[in-house]
């Protein structure tokens, strides 16, 4: 969420960027809400002003049966209506108001690339050696060559989208896990377990809001005021939702490293690639979670990247690490970087990590505060970043780890 008097003062900034990002809000309806809000606002308060008056009225009328005193009690009544209409009226108001302002992405960062989808995307960097493989096997066909994954079973059993892991890609899946674990804790990391599902107040605030039903990622429980995850930065920033930092608490940056399994729909997804392992709609993934000092986040930013890349240069996969463009970050975040390993199935690159700096984003909708120097209280900001990550990390393993006699050697971890 941003701050309003900050869309008030730059409100052609803020439509330009929505437009950027590829989010129909309309930021002038959003301005005219806000006046109504605050022209309501002050008229219901001066209306219970008017009535506090005319209650000490009352009180200085000696009869309470005289005409004086009946026609002090019904200015009280009008009042009192007058005042319940006009809250109603304010409340409505705030609603529509408060469901725009939900709608707002973050700022971009001046450096981000425009764009609409991930072609837009810029490489910054590259590592490692795509491997020379003659006639290689996508990781479905490695998969059922040695038994690895059961994509069949698994339609069967929960439908489409859903899989079995076999044998040593099981095993590996779980030492990928510990392992990246094991690398953020002994980074300063706090391990954390956390619930595979939130209420749907923590998921907004997250700001994992659809921008319409095609395109909702998140699976609803029914008759429940509850969903399954998509990632656990939702539940993370949900363990923090409404805390204040107290002062000094917060000189050194919060890091939560936390493993849950992740649900999404994909809905939206066809046509995109989605062989196999690529899109999927449960995995498991390790995630880590900074909150820190707004001075603190760009530093922190670079921080998670750097542990992105030393955790895959350990897995020893290949990649490029992109600038995510303007229509490819969806809402919180104010700068995203993708790493994307090599993927032989492709003939090309596939994302496998993301970093993101949400700056205060979805500290205002979680109400996540910290005391400054000078006793006030402010937001702070959130930063997530993808340590290791099921389905996608344990495909580029495969994949570039395949034997010319059709096995896969996984690494040791």
């Amino acid at each position: 969420m941003l701050d309003i008097q900050f869309i008030r003062d730059n409100a052609d900034a803020v439509k330009k960027n929505a437009n950027d990002r590829g989010m129909d809000v309309d930021i002038d309806l959003l301005l005219e809400l806000d006046s109504q809000l605050r022209n309501h606002t002050k008229i219901v308060d001066d209306k219970r002003a008017e009535r506090n008056e005319n209650g000490d009225k009352l009180k200085s009328v000696e009869d309470k049966k005289s005409d004086e005193a009946k026609k002090v009690i019904a200015e009280g009544k009008s009042l009192k209506v007058e005042i319940a209409d006009l809250e109603v009226e304010v409340e409505k108001v705030r609603e529509e108001y408060n469901a725009l302002m939900m709608d707002v992405p973050n700022m971009s960062h001046p450096e981000t690339p425009l764009g609409k989808t991930d072609e837009d995307n810029k490489e910054l960097s590259t590592w490692g050696d795509i491997p020379k493989i003659d006639n290689p096997l996508d990781h479905v066909e490695l998969g059922k060559k040695n038994d690895l994954i059961d994509f069949e079973r698994g339609a069967e059993v929960a439908g489409s989208g859903f899989y079995y892991l076999k044998n040593d890609a099981a095993m590996f899946e779980l030492d990928m896990v510990n392992f990246g674990m094991k690398f953020c804790v002994e980074n300063g990391f706090t391990p954390m377990l956390t619930p595979d599902m939130a209420r749907k107040e923590i998921i907004v605030g997250a700001g994992f809001n659809p921008r319409s039903d095609e395109e909702k990622q998140i699976y609803d429980i029914e008759g429940e005021d509850l969903s399954l995850i998509g990632t656990s930065e939702i539940t993370v920033g949900g363990y923090f939702a409404g805390h204040v930092f107290k002062k000094g608490e917060l000189d050194e940056p919060k890091k939560i490293v936390a493993l849950s399994h992740c649900f999404r729909t994909e809905a939206g997804a066809y046509g995109r690639t989605s062989k196999g392992l690529y899109r999927v709609h449960q995995f498991t993934k390790v995630e880590m979670f900074i909150l820190s000092k707004p001075e603190h986040s760009d530093e922190m930013h670079d921080h998670l990247l750097d542990m992105e890349e030393k955790i895959i240069q350990h897995i020893g996969l290949p990649y490029r690490v992109v600038d995510v463009c303007t229509g490819d970050m969806g809402a919180p975040a104010y700068r995203k970087y993708d790493i994307e390993a090599w993927m032989p199935f492709k003939n090309g690159y596939g994302e496998i990590t993301s970093a993101s700096n949400c700056t205060d984003f979805q500290a205002r909708r979680l109400n996540i505060k910290y005391v400054t120097e000078d006793g006030k209280k402010e937001y702070i900001h959130t930063l997530n970043g993808t340590a290791v990550v099921g389905s996608r990390m344990p495909l580029a393993v495969m994949e570039n780890n395949q034997q010319p006699n059709g096995t896969v050697q996984y690494p040791i971890l």
